[in-house]
């Protein structure tokens, strides 16, 4: 901690003799550490001073470092396990592989075999990722809802991305809106929209495509009543309403904001419609 609060004093430079691996490798090992100082104050703005500000690293040390952060011991350490320390390691491991990602996206340099596995790692994380917890009082954000989608929002971008993985992530973010465990409650919707909002600004896909897939959201209303068929409807009712008032003004009259309007009002069991 004492060497990473004076490498933020010095604006993240290294003093001479120092080497960028000896820090990497401390770093990754304390990752996922239960002081909220360390690994969210610390060790995560060092990596985005060096990656995303400073771009340090090489492309074999980028691969590199993927490497390890998609690793059974980062990004699925423990993967499954509810309510424990673990979710610390795998949340905050693929914080660091988003601004990969992002620096791929602008000058790409994995490989198709190495997008591939990329592509596949943050898809099982987002299926997979059991632990929903936002904020703790002990620990501090665990937010790994929030931190998946920053890196969807990468991925989603990226040139090797076509329509195939478009549909692969938004199936992925409908399997987190019903979790059957979690109503989301601190602003991960709004982290999540921020994919969806992506495809719709880029054009990633055609709009008919992504109204489609609104309106598919409502098929939870039509389940028994169960407490997973309330987080479904809820967590999808407050992500469309996000969606909507993100598009703003260029949503309106077109064939998004029609969709999202009946998805919201099917969803809402509160409206005068539904009563």
């Amino acid at each position: 901690m004492l060497d990473l609060q004076r490498i933020e004093e010095e604006h993240y430079q290294l003093r001479e003799g120092e080497q960028l691996q000896d820090f990497m490798t401390l770093m990754l090992q304390y990752i996922g550490d239960s002081d909220p100082e360390l690994r969210d104050e610390l060790i995560y703005p060092t990596f985005f001073e060096w990656i995303h500000e400073e771009n340090r690293f090489t492309d074999t040390e980028l691969r590199s470092l993927l490497a390890v952060l998609t690793d059974e011991q980062h990004l699925f350490y423990h993967m499954g396990s509810e309510g424990d320390q673990a979710v610390f390691t795998r949340t905050f491991s693929v914080l660091p592989i988003a601004l990969i990602v992002q620096r791929h996206r602008k000058q790409p340099f994995l490989d198709h075999a190495e997008f591939q596995h990329l592509k596949h790692s943050l898809l099982r994380y987002y299926n997979e990722e059991k632990d929903l917890r936002g904020y703790l009082s002990e620990g501090g954000w665990a937010h790994s809802a929030a931190h998946g989608a920053d890196a969807l929002v990468e991925l989603v971008q990226c040139p090797e991305s076509d329509a195939a993985v478009q549909h692969e992530v938004l199936a992925a973010v409908q399997g987190m809106l019903y979790n059957g465990i979690h109503i989301f409650n601190e602003e991960e919707d709004e982290r999540i929209v921020s994919i969806v909002d992506t495809m719709i600004d880029k054009g990633l896909l055609q709009q008919q495509e992504i109204a489609d897939w609104i309106g598919g959201l409502t098929q939870c209303v039509d389940w028994p009543r169960s407490r997973g068929q309330s987080i479904a409807r809820v967590n999808s009712k407050n992500f469309l309403r996000c969606l909507y008032f993100r598009r703003g003004q260029d949503s309106h009259g077109n064939v998004i904001a029609a969709v999202l309007r009946t998805a919201e009002v099917k969803l809402n069991k509160f409206s005068i419609r539904n009563c």
